[in-house]
């Protein structure tokens, strides 16, 4: 048995995490990741359950006991992939802290755990959170026992108090198509489209007293066929950090443009309000997160190792000191959670 997959005190977090970082498992690409991982739990005398999602993709649910409390998080990541190292102190790579560093230490947490001869925890890790959650969903499907759900994303070692919804939006503007030197033959989308994104800058949206104002980003414009023709359309994708019902928004985008553009819906992720222990930090995260979607696995709790900040960069990293610190962290918080029954 390799050091990275002996048990208990003796589990090598570090190796656990770049064996998984190793390997490219970009959305939609985690069947290799999902066997090695299924491997090595296996390996330590973990029973694994996998879960089909979509294609060779799959969950994977590890367990010796009933659960009360489960550790999760995702083995997805985003591109573009590079491997690991260890440089000054700091787990570097695709994954270090979103979220393969954060699995390493829910293992060793669990490990730490069942060394102990406690066999009420699990481990549910999941695919696709960084495209839709789909893993996330397929998961909360599964028969479980378990009270509360730890989801690990990066939190600075911070217990989240919440996390923002997301509303995601596209708009569709149409014209007339028209020779540029006879612009009175066309009507612009473009200029129809700049003109409701200028109404919805301009708008005022809802705030919060612990989640603050609602976050408004114009993320894509596209449209028109050439610089020498009227635009016949165009588009832009919104996206809205939401502190409240989403309703509201969608209302309000009604209200200011819906009678000059069509207005598309494409994803909404609800906020989520979480539980949380004494002796911790705590913050309100503004990034989506699978918890939403685990709502049959019990009351939900989010920490991690890491910070959001570095997450999806070209220098992600992770401490090394955090991501043992985390390790404490975990074992801390299932133990108070498991004492409350």
């Amino acid at each position: 048995m390799s050091a990275a997959i002996q048990g208990g005190d003796k589990f090598d977090a570090v190796a656990f995490a770049r064996g998984l970082m190793d390997l490219e498992s970009t959305t939609g690409s985690e069947a290799a990741c999902g066997r090695k991982l299924a491997a090595d739990l296996r390996a330590l005398g973990w029973q694994v359950r996998e879960q089909p999602v979509a294609g060779d993709r799959f969950n994977l649910l590890a367990t010796v006991g009933e659960p009360r409390v489960t550790f999760s998080t995702h083995f997805d990541c985003v591109p573009p992939f590079f491997p690991s190292r260890v440089e000054g102190g700091r787990l570097v790579g695709r994954g270090a802290c979103d979220a393969k560093g954060i699995l390493a230490a829910q293992v060793a947490a669990a490990e730490r755990l069942r060394a102990r001869g406690e066999t009420r925890v699990a481990l549910l890790f999941v695919v696709g959170e960084e495209r839709g959650s789909d893993g996330a969903k397929a998961a909360n499907t599964l028969p479980n026992s378990s009270r509360f759900l730890i989801n690990g994303e990066p939190t600075d070692l911070r217990l989240g108090t919440a996390t923002r919804g997301g509303l995601r939006v596209r708009l569709h503007a149409a014209g007339q198509a028209a020779h540029s030197g006879y612009p009175e033959l066309g009507e612009s989308a473009t200029e129809k489209l700049l003109d409701c994104l200028e109404t919805l800058r301009r708008a005022e949206w809802p705030a919060d007293p612990v989640l603050g104002r609602t976050h408004f980003n114009i993320g894509l414009l596209s449209g028109g066929v050439a610089p020498n023709v009227i635009p016949p359309q165009a588009q832009a994708e919104l996206f809205f950090r939401t502190v409240g019902d989403a309703a509201v928004i969608r209302r309000r985008v009604a209200e200011l443009v819906g009678a000059r553009v069509r207005i598309e819906e494409t994803a909404h992720v609800p906020l989520v309000r979480l539980h949380t222990v004494p002796g911790f930090g705590t913050a309100v995260f503004s990034y989506a997160t699978d918890v939403p979607f685990l709502g049959n696995w019990g009351r939900p709790l989010l920490y991690g190792p890491g910070s959001i900040h570095v997450a999806h960069t070209d220098r992600e990293f992770l401490d090394l000191a955090e991501l043992r610190a985390a390790i404490d962290g975990n074992v801390r918080l299932a133990t108070e959670l498991l004492a409350q029954g």
